[in-house]
């Protein structure tokens, strides 16, 4: 064959997307502005989150998941701080639970999305390595994966009961078995809507897309967490937010 002769055009590569569910009022944070509008080092927790998600080179389109009532508030906030601009941003508006409000970000990805991370919004400082080890994992061949770390703690199962009253001890799980799951969670695509059109809402809904894989039968794995992911729930996780921001912020010299 000539060297000359055209070659086959490649095929375009797949695109990843991270969906970020936002629309959560973060009742444990006290009252107020919803958790993701929170600043941290003076810029909303969300902006944190979606420019750690636009960190990745590989992840080309960031779907925010906005309050019903509040998406015209977050494209705001969108556009008025500076984010990559190899990545596209779309804001589209929630649901009343965190499942339905991931389905309804799922529904804004193009056709050529095949890899889908979801993001928790209260987790603004995951550094870009664990991102990027999840998206290969995935593209490596696994329907779900899950960055997670050993727990520090002994957990305990009990039998709750009311408040004030002691709880029984259950039983010890072999701590060694055990992961504290972080965000972002990593899917094939087609898993994760799979996943979404045959596990019912029940109640407030699922609050783990890789628990609903799990559900269909699907193999869920775990790549390394970062202590740096953790989620800002209560007002001291903020205190602890705040100085790994200004460590960073020393280290990188801005």
């Amino acid at each position: 064959m000539s060297s000359m002769s055209p070659t086959p055009a490649e095929p375009s590569p797949s695109r990843t997307a991270a969906v970020i569910p936002a629309a959560g009022r973060g009742v444990r944070m006290g009252p107020g502005t919803p958790k993701a509008l929170r600043a941290l080092g003076g810029t909303p927790m969300l902006i944190h989150a979606v420019r750690a998600m636009a960190a990745s080179r590989a992840v080309t389109l960031v779907v925010l998941v906005a309050p019903p009532d509040g998406a015209a508030e977050v494209k705001n906030l969108i556009d008025g701080h500076a984010l990559p601009e190899r990545t596209d941003y779309v804001v589209v508006p929630g649901g009343a639970t965190r499942q339905e409000s991931v389905r309804l970000g799922l529904d804004a990805l193009p056709d050529d999305v095949s890899v889908v991370l979801v993001h928790d919004a209260a987790r603004p400082l995951v550094p870009v390595d664990t991102v990027d080890a999840v998206i290969e994992a995935v593209r490596d061949g696994a329907p779900a994966v899950v960055p997670a770390l050993p727990l520090a703690d002994t957990v305990k199962e009990v039998e709750p009961a009311e408040p004030g009253v002691p709880e029984p001890v259950l039983s010890t799980p072999v701590r060694a078995r055990l992961r504290a799951v972080q965000t972002p969670q990593g899917f094939d695509r087609g898993t994760l809507v799979r996943a979404h059109e045959s596990v019912a809402v029940d109640g407030e809904g699922a609050t783990d897309d890789a628990g609903m894989v799990e559900r269909l039968g699907a193999p869920v794995v775990v790549v390394p967490g970062h202590e740096e992911a953790f989620k800002v729930t209560r007002p001291l996780d903020l205190v602890l937010a705040e100085a790994v921001l200004a460590r960073r912020r020393a280290n990188d010299g801005f």
